[in-house]
């Protein structure tokens, strides 16, 4: 059986997000506001705000690239 952390399209709720990035929801929507860190954008549903964990998974791995690559 997959386990469900490994499911891409699974949605995330926001206290899930902020638990995995160690932020607030302050930090949360900074993030969203400023273009340059490209942080994905929520689902909408119900007034609540989801991600998708691929979209999740694929912006701690730029960020990943982009502190290797600012030591290299």
């Amino acid at each position: 059986m997959k386990d469900h952390q490994e499911e891409p399209d699974r949605l995330m709720p926001a206290t899930e997000v902020r638990e995995i990035f160690g932020v607030s929801d302050m930090s949360i929507w900074r993030w969203l506001a400023d273009e340059r860190m490209a942080f994905p954008k929520p689902i909408m549903i119900r007034r609540r705000r989801y991600w998708r964990r691929g979209d999740i998974v694929a912006f701690q791995q730029r960020q990943a690239n982009a502190d290797q690559s600012a030591v290299s």
